[in-house]
């Protein structure tokens, strides 16, 4: 007897039930939205500004299916993209620059189905439509920016050693340091060689002129060169998070490239502004000198002193900084949210680099009762952060920033901080953008021919195999649902490649059907009887079946190491299908055989084509 057990089916039935729930969401679609997010930290998004985005579509006659207050910002949706572009320009003029308003598409899935975590595949670029860009790093910048810092450390070595130079200055490829004559040269070089070892040393006569050539070694020069490009890499993926886009993808391409790809995004020149976005700190000193109420009201009527710069704090407090930058982001090591612990107010504490350490401990120790300011510096905009009175010298190169900012504006600040400013300039090479039109059309183009081959495969199974035929559709149609709502569940991107990888699937899946009613044909021929030929049909086949698939298997996986974006893509889903279809090829289809002939004591034939045929004249 062919009987499956009761847990068995229970298996078979959670696993339908929830192919079913997990594959939904993908049948609604998506609709055109905006999406408001704030252009700088600091800027407060809130149900105030939700409020009032909803106050200026209605007054402009604009109906909104819905609008909403999440991590990423205030998002509504519309209905056709006539109301979603007039939404934009309105919202967008009323607000002015300081928030980001960004076209966008966004999911139709009910509620009941979005509480359950069932959410659509992401669809790539190809798919959804959404712009491209290659931007390539300035690699040469990097290591001149690069120079530029040893030739600050180089200063500093000399000055703590007490070595007399005439000038130091940096060229295209070296730091250059004159010395008045061969003595002072020959002693500051074995110096400068233990002192900093990240550069070669070279002698020169230039005019009687005694000098020092340092060169960046070549292996460091590729170390900077690649965290150049890596630092550039998480400060662009920290900024297009900002835009709530799915499943941005932001990677390597060669030595100098990086590809970005927004899918879902129409608007190019939002995108460019986001990705343009970086943050800095500066520390400057207080003008304690300036800073009486008249001096104040004279600068703000633009009567600024010389030597000063007017910056205001969130509140709108005015401060008179002096335009020596102390500090840069760029001695910045690490930056982390916290609290401050004497306040429990939300705070950045900050790690300096040994050289920022250095220059931090000494300004602290030459301004005690003096106000230092922390100055962010984001897109051009300036917002005195705090501005702390100096009660003592601070070592150690440990800082904190706070004043007035919530838990998730301190963890911004720090972010941004962190890895907010890119280690070298990037300039965009090639820029690409997908019409919505085009990815729907890649969509019915793919889906269609999916279904079609799908249709194909059934009539000729159904009509060659019988009933049994019929069970490997159905099987075929179990195994198609749960590849969909696995990849639902992960939420893999699907690009036409990922399409291309589901008719394979298609194909396999069938073949191990195929293998199993071939061999029930065959046990039927050599006059065994119909219970057990189901039997040693679906357990003989079992070999093959799982070998066939674990060798490609292997190859899926080796695709998706070895492979980058589409190959990767393709293999994923791939490898998915694979598992997908060897559990209901075998699996869900035994146990529909199982429920249909399992509690039948006697069988005179199997419903399995020309079986009958086989078994009167073997």
């Amino acid at each position: 007897m062919n009987r499956y057990p009761l847990w068995k089916y229970l298996i078979i039935v959670t696993a339908v039930l929830a192919g079913i729930v997990y594959t939904l969401p993908n049948f609604f679609g998506e609709s055109p939205a905006i999406q408001v997010s704030p252009l700088r930290t600091g800027v407060k998004v809130d149900l105030q500004l939700l409020q009032k985005i909803d106050d200026l579509l209605s007054d402009e006659g604009i109906v909104a299916q819905a609008s909403y207050l999440d991590k990423n910002g205030v998002k509504v949706r519309f209905e056709d993209t006539d109301s979603q572009l007039r939404a934009k320009d309105t919202i967008q003029s009323d607000l002015g620059k300081e928030y980001v308003v960004a076209l966008n598409l966004l999911p139709n899935s009910p509620s009941w189905l979005t509480s359950l975590n069932a959410l659509p595949m992401y669809l790539g670029l190809d798919l959804r439509g959404g712009v491209h860009f290659l931007l390539q790093v300035d690699m040469p910048s990097a290591l001149q920016q690069a120079r530029e810092s040893y030739l600050q450390d180089l200063r500093q070595v000399m000055r703590s050693e007490n070595i007399r130079y005439s000038k130091i200055s940096t060229g295209n490829t070296s730091i250059d340091i004159e010395f008045r004559d061969e003595s002072l040269r020959d002693n500051a070089i074995v110096t400068l060689e233990i002192k900093a070892s990240d550069l070669t040393y070279s002698v020169e006569e230039r005019s009687n002129i005694a000098v020092i050539v340092a060169q960046i070694k070549p292996e460091v020069e590729k170390r900077i060169q690649e965290f150049a490009l890596q630092q550039n890499i998480t400060t662009l993926r920290n900024r297009v998070n900002e835009l709530g886009v799915a499943e941005p993808i932001v990677q390597q391409s060669g030595a100098d490239r990086v590809v970005v790809q927004l899918p879902g995004v129409q608007d190019t020149a939002k995108a460019k502004d986001i990705l343009g976005r970086t943050a800095t700190l500066e520390v400057r000193l207080v003008d304690e000198d300036k800073m009486d109420p008249a001096s104040l009201q004279a600068a703000q009527e633009g009567q600024i002193p010389a030597g000063d710069d007017l910056m205001f704090d969130r509140e709108g407090t005015p401060y008179l900084l002096k335009k020596e930058v102390i500090l840069t982001g760029d001695r910045i090591a690490d930056a982390q949210p916290g609290f401050d612990s004497t306040t429990s107010e939300a705070a950045v504490h900050l790690s300096l680099d040994s050289r920022g350490s250095s220059i931090f401990q000494m300004t602290t120790r030459e301004n005690i009762g003096r106000r230092i300011a922390m100055v962010l510096v984001e897109k051009g905009s300036t917002e005195v952060v705090t501005a702390p009175v100096v009660r003592a010298e601070i070592p150690g190169g440990r800082v904190q920033i706070s004043g007035s900012m919530t838990t998730t504006e301190a963890h911004d600040t720090a972010l941004l901080l962190r890895a907010g400013a890119l280690a070298a300039p990037m300039e965009i090479i090639e820029e690409r953008t997908v019409g919505p039109s085009l990815g729907a059309d890649n969509i019915e183009r793919g889906f269609k021919s999916t279904w079609i081959g799908f249709a194909a495969l059934a009539i000729f199974i159904g009509v060659y195999y019988a009933l049994f035929g019929v069970i490997s559709v159905f099987a075929l149609s179990v195994n198609m649902m749960l590849l969909v709502a696995v990849l639902s569940m992960l939420q893999a991107t699907l690009t036409l490649p990922g399409i291309a990888a589901v008719a394979l699937t298609l194909g396999m899946a069938i073949d191990a059907n195929v293998l199993i009613n071939e061999r029930i044909r065959e046990e039927i021929r050599n006059g065994t009887t119909p219970q057990a030929a189901i039997t040693a049909g679906y357990e003989r086949a079992w070999g093959t079946i799982l070998d066939s698939n674990i060798t490609t298997l292997i190859a899926g996986i080796a695709l998706f190491f070895f492979g980058t974006g589409p190959i990767r893509g393709f293999a994923v889903v791939h490898c998915i299908g694979i598992l997908t279809s060897m559990f209901s090829a075998v699996f869900v289809s035994r146990g529909v055989v199982n429920l249909i002939y399992g509690r039948k004591k006697r069988i005179e034939s199997l419903a399995i084509g020309d079986s009958d045929w086989h078994k009167k004249t073997s």
